[in-house]
């Protein structure tokens, strides 16, 4: 039976991509957050586990999670959401699940509504993808948080 050896540094390199978390998945998550970013003139932050960060300026924050099925997540501070709130994550949600934003935005809006209005999180399933909203009035730093992705299958 044939032997053959292999260098130590292949080995140890091959034992290292092994324990990292996620790895085979953080290519394409990295990949969906600069497309995002660029395309709602934002920039890619910092990793944190599976969530990745999307810098904007002002008081909208986003982030791109990759778990079964990513999801992006926006959070507002202001007392209401702007338009360009609505507006970027309808941009990201055509991003990720290849729905037009234009049928998008208004799904958000009335979810948004709905958390407002009911006082709870508000969860809006469609064609295999969800948005949900919910709503703090109260607080300061985090009054709105919104989020879209696929279902994941069973």
């Amino acid at each position: 039976m044939p032997s053959f050896a292999v260098p130590r540094p292949l080995l140890a390199a091959l034992a290292g991509l092994l324990l990292l978390p996620g790895a085979g998945r953080a290519e394409p998550c990295d990949d969906l957050a600069r497309q995002i970013a660029g395309a709602i003139g934002g920039t890619v932050g910092k990793r944190s586990g599976p969530s990745i960060d999307i810098r904007l300026a002002g008081p909208i924050r986003f982030d791109v999670t990759c778990r079964a099925e990513p999801i992006v997540q926006a959070t507002s501070a202001e007392p209401a959401p702007s338009a360009a709130f609505f507006r970027d994550l309808s941009t990201a949600s055509e991003i990720l699940l290849g729905e037009p934003a234009a049928r998008v935005e208004p799904i958000i809006a009335d979810a948004y509504r709905t958390a407002l209005s009911e006082r709870r999180k508000s969860f809006i399933q469609q064609n295999g993808w969800s948005a949900s909203c919910y709503t703090d009035p109260g607080s300061s730093t985090m009054r709105t948080l919104c989020s879209v992705g696929r279902i994941p299958p069973r």
